[in-house]
């Protein structure tokens, strides 16, 4: 997973520092092997299972801080989605560039069947009610606004957002479409079997 995250990084013409942050050894001589920076281990606070993705960013732009080195933005890509289209990144670089937003974020269409439009809730007398809190309900799927889900492949936020915010969002969110074709979401031993289908569909056919 490490690997096509890194190579996708590579790939980049507008990342200016691509490094690890792991607490794990074996993880972090993968990258070394795969000739990525590990400039520090992270804190065992910041690596169990439940600790939050902010505060590990965080203490990174702290790290490079104490060196005298910050940066404009921060390029999140999680090994987890690790399969990105060639020319991505630079696309979410360029972009939130171009629009001023605080962050951006990839993401995929959602399925018309999902859409929030057509989502219920529960109400306290167990009644439904449409979850976007309108009095009726779209019935053609025709007029649906698109709606999108996060694809997890990456997260770009300011600094600034970051630090004085503490917010991986901001208040403006900008977004580039991800490819389904390549999406899967690592966290399920079913989600590493499809994505074993995908590295023999992507590069290994010819």
């Amino acid at each position: 997973m490490l690997a096509y995250t890194v190579n996708s990084a590579k790939e980049s013409k507008l990342l200016t520092r691509t490094i690890l942050s792991s607490d794990d050894e074996d993880i972090i001589q993968v990258a070394k092997n795969l000739g990525l920076e590990v400039p520090f281990r992270r804190p065992s606070d910041l690596a169990t299972d439940h600790a939050p993705t902010l505060p590990t960013i965080i203490h990174a732009l702290n790290f490079f801080k104490k060196g005298g080195e910050e940066f404009d933005f921060v390029c999140l890509l999680q090994t987890t989605t690790p399969f990105r289209r060639k020319g991505l990144i630079d696309e979410a670089i360029t972009k939130i560039l171009e629009t001023g937003a605080d962050a951006l974020v990839s993401v995929l269409p959602v399925p018309h069947e999902f859409n929030p439009h057509w989502i219920f809730e529960s109400d306290q007398k167990g009644m439904l009610r449409i979850a976007t809190g309108e009095k009726e309900i779209i019935t053609r799927r025709q007029e649906l606004p698109t709606g999108y889900f996060r694809d997890g492949a990456i997260y770009l936020t300011k600094t600034s957002v970051l630090l004085e915010k503490s917010s991986l969002y901001g208040d403006n969110l900008a977004f580039v479409l991800g490819d389904l074709e390549r999406y899967v979401n690592l966290d399920t031993p079913k989600d590493w079997a499809l994505a074993e289908e995908l590295v023999t569909k992507l590069f290994t056919e010819s």
